[in-house]
């Protein structure tokens, strides 16, 4: 069987991952080793995080709403489900964004809401 050198594969992978993890700190950035499973771990965390980012911009909406509702003497969960009853076709990211940005709108909406 003849021998088989693997020179340009080789140094292509061994580039890429280089240049992936570039601006990593200590040996992450430069041996191949620790490169390696630097960019395996920052692919796991990344993945994880932008799952969890979800989680937490939803727990800042669910804030900033109920901040609203307790200035205009509900309970998030009280005007939440006024709402749903009402069909109020607006999801928690726009609500948030109102009641940070555009007072007026949100009350008024949440005046002809509860009527």
């Amino acid at each position: 069987m003849p021998r088989v050198k693997r020179g340009t594969i080789h140094t292509k992978r061994r580039k890429k991952l280089l240049k992936s993890v570039k601006g990593y700190k200590w040996g992450r950035k430069n041996q191949i080793r620790l490169a390696s499973t630097a960019q395996t771990k920052a692919g796991a965390h990344a993945f994880k995080d932008r799952r969890r980012k979800k989680r937490d911009m939803r727990a800042l909406w669910q804030i900033k709403i109920s901040a609203f509702a307790k200035e205009n003497s509900f309970s998030y969960s009280r005007l939440m489900d006024l709402f749903r009853k009402k069909k109020v076709g607006l999801d928690r990211k726009i609500l948030a964004d109102l009641a940070e940005n555009n007072k007026k709108v949100l009350k008024s909406v949440l005046e002809k809401v509860n009527k």
